[in-house]
């Protein structure tokens, strides 16, 4: 248990991380790089590149800082972090490295205003907070390994078979090369591919919704390809749609993530979504279908055309088994001619577009950041309550609505 004056210190340096927190990070980063480069076999790229991870983490520490003497009320975003770690393979041995940079990169960045007082109770804290990580993550790793079919650290799979759903999305099927079963998993959830492309001295990980449903003999992701001219996040997808092909080998760790539907509930549920934010909706869709055929959803989505708007005809076929399925695409970069069909619409997805649809919903999110923020700073004052309403960055979590500090 931390001392009073230990939470105290550290507690104090909380607004200076508000201001400092990404510098913190940033350098924090490139030291751990340069002294662990072994470590970029894990870490995704083009996060580091955008910096994503660097923002993501100094939100992180100042939230810690903040609530160091009540880190239960982190507990939530813990989890979701710690499903991203048993994805990649984050072990107890990474902690103690993790603590030294972060406590030199604190060092390097404040300078003097760092005393040895503050760097000793951030050094304690750190500790504390590692200690709730590892504990966390060391019962996903025992639950993802003792489940039925589950396995340990990287398997092996196999693209079985690619299906174009749109101009720039592709689906892969993957299959254990040895031909074992597949544990199950919950609607929502991703899986980390890794995968090693010639020319790059490190292996890249990418974390990928699945959009089948469970019990199938294959997994399916669904890709987008990205334009690979200065955005490095094109690298793996770019791989995969235009080297990877059927009969290749990838390295996958079993299915992780918090994302995820009560299937069996009877309450409406409104998925908001834009463009490759559709995918974990698939899943939740296909496994609605199978489970709970009745229930009320609705599904509005947005992509510029038609040619780039992925699952269409899948969805609507999802329609003749679920009588209250309800969809609306919408597109804002065609004609309104040119969407003449019941399904798609001319336009944006608004706040008068989602005011149309049931208040009562549980309402899921996922898209590009920007339209993540309209739609839940929309609904919230639409009088949505924040219990109803769920949403899924694909990548390092940003802030999204009003700090929680």
């Amino acid at each position: 248990m931390l001392s009073q004056q230990t939470i105290d210190i550290v507690k104090s340096t909380a607004p200076v991380l508000e201001v400092k927190g990404t510098e913190i990070t940033t350098a924090f980063y490139r030291n751990l790089f340069k002294s662990h480069p072994e470590l970029l076999n894990i870490f995704n790229h083009a996060n580091q590149e955008k910096g994503r991870q660097q923002t993501a983490l100094a939100n992180t520490v100042t939230a810690a800082a903040y609530y160091i003497d009540q880190l239960e009320v982190l507990l939530p975003v813990v989890k979701q972090i710690a499903h991203k770690h048993r994805s990649l393979l984050v072990a107890p041995e990474h902690y103690p490295i993790v603590g030294e940079h972060l406590l030199g990169a604190i060092k390097e960045v404040l300078g003097d205003a760092a005393t040895d007082e503050i760097i000793q109770a951030w050094a304690e804290a750190y500790g504390a907070i590692a200690d709730v990580f590892i504990s966390v993550e060391k019962e996903m790793y025992d639950e993802a390994a003792d489940q039925e079919d589950g396995w340990k650290g990287h398997k092996e799979f196999v693209i079985d078979r690619t299906v174009k759903e749109s101009d720039i999305i592709t689906s892969f099927y993957l299959k254990a090369a040895d031909g074992s079963a597949l544990p199950a998993f919950l609607p929502g959830q991703y899986v980390t591919v890794t995968v090693k492309i010639p020319g790059e001295p490190y292996t890249m990980n990418r974390q990928y919704s699945l959009t089948n449903a469970p019990g199938e003999d294959y997994y399916r992701i669904s890709v987008k390809k990205e334009k690979i001219e200065g955005n490095p996040d094109g690298k793996v997808s770019n791989y995969l749609h235009d080297l990877a092909k059927e009969g290749d080998l990838v390295q996958l760790t079993t299915p992780a993530g918090e994302f995820t539907v009560d299937i069996a509930s009877g309450q409406p549920i409104t998925f908001l979504s834009a463009g490759v934010g559709i995918t974990p909706f698939m899943s939740m869709l296909h496994t609605m279908a199978n489970e709970n055929p009745e229930r009320e959803v609705h599904l509005v989505h947005a992509s510029k055309t038609k040619n780039v708007q992925a699952f269409a005809e899948e969805i609507e076929s999802l329609q003749d088994r679920m009588p209250n399925l309800d969809v609306a695409f919408y597109h804002d970069g065609e004609k309104e001619t040119d969407n003449a069909t019941t399904n798609h619409k001319y336009g944006r997805i608004t706040g008068e577009v989602i005011a149309h649809y049931p208040k009562e919903s549980v309402f899921y999110v996922c898209g590009p950041v920007g339209f993540m923020q309209f739609a839940v700073e929309e609904l919230q004052s639409q009088g949505v309550s924040a219990d109803q309403i769920h949403y899924e960055f694909f990548g390092p979590a940003m802030e999204i609505k009003e700090k929680a500090v």
